[in-house]
């Protein structure tokens, strides 16, 4: 029974952030990467503020909780959706997915550099190595980097690093804070919102044309992604806990990689998918899953 009460959110987030980068792509017919980074958070605020509304849940009043949430959205939705948006007109959703999926071992990397509070483990550094691998074969590093922009990759890999870098703050920062985490997710998306806002009215809207499918991919994108899904993540926290619910991110690159396929056409070599096993079994052993697993 407690699996059932989990697994189909658990699943419905692995699809849900999956399909976020071909949202992102059809979302890029009609919205400038500025557009897209903040319909997706604006639409998550709004779902989120109707949710807390109906559980009676109150924004935060202090100013310092504020300036702290401010910043992880800055580092979790400001940035990040500017950068993968503006990295998608460059490269495939495919590729995007893919090296969303290195979040996990560019945590590690933070913490190891600015956090670190003891010596670096053997399976820590063994995951990072076959990570750097994964990434390296996904690029296919021996022809350059395939058919994919050195600006767009670049651009995904400073948007991972970004998540990286924002984990540790919320561990240190944010959580002792005691917030419940409806209320620290719908505070971070008001504050990434109002910083957005400036560059949406600036330059929000690339081409006056609104084709159904890419205003419902944006409405999916929000109201689900940035929205809906902050909450099937925190049930899934409760119900089996966080080292379940962080091994979501090894589901998104497939589906990523099948939606990226069947709907949009886009071509993928050989290397992609076999990088893309290396960087999740190097993520894998990194977090040491393959010994609690046993255990």
């Amino acid at each position: 029974m407690k699996q059932k009460s989990w697994l189909p959110a658990y699943i419905a987030l692995g699809i849900v952030w999956g399909c976020s980068f071909i949202f992102i792509k059809l979302g890029l017919e009609f919205l400038s990467p500025f557009g897209v980074a903040f319909g997706r958070c604006f639409l998550g605020a709004l779902t989120l503020i109707i949710i807390a509304k109906v559980r009676k849940i109150s924004l935060p009043r202090e100013r310092a909780t504020w300036f702290k949430l401010w910043i992880v959205s800055l580092l979790l939705n400001v940035i990040p959706g500017i950068l993968f948006a503006f990295a998608e007109i460059r490269v495939t959703s495919i590729l995007a997915g893919i090296i969303n999926a290195t979040t996990p071992l560019a945590t590690l990397i933070v913490i190891l550099i600015a956090f670190r509070d003891e010596k670096p483990k053997s399976y820590q550094i063994i995951g990072l190595l076959l990570g750097g691998l994964g990434v390296m074969t996904v690029l296919g590093v021996w022809r350059g980097i395939g058919d994919n922009s050195m600006v767009g990759v670049v651009a995904l890999l400073l948007a991972v690093s970004c998540y990286g870098i924002s984990f540790p703050i919320i561990r240190k920062y944010v959580l002792p804070l005691g917030l419940v985490p409806e209320k620290m997710a719908v505070t971070q998306l008001i504050a990434a919102s109002i910083t957005l806002l400036p560059l949406f009215i600036y330059h929000g809207i690339s081409h006056y044309q609104f084709r159904a499918g890419p205003v419902l991919g944006m409405l999916a994108l929000g109201i689900f992604g940035s929205g809906i899904a902050y909450i099937w993540n925190f049930q899934v926290i409760s119900a089996a806990g966080s080292s379940i619910a962080s091994s979501v991110t090894y589901l998104t690159p497939v589906v990523a990689v099948i939606v990226g396929l069947i709907f949009l056409d886009e071509t993928i070599s050989w290397n992609e998918p076999a990088g893309a096993a290396f960087v999740v079994l190097g993520a894998a052993v990194a977090q040491n899953r393959f010994k609690r697993a046993s255990r």
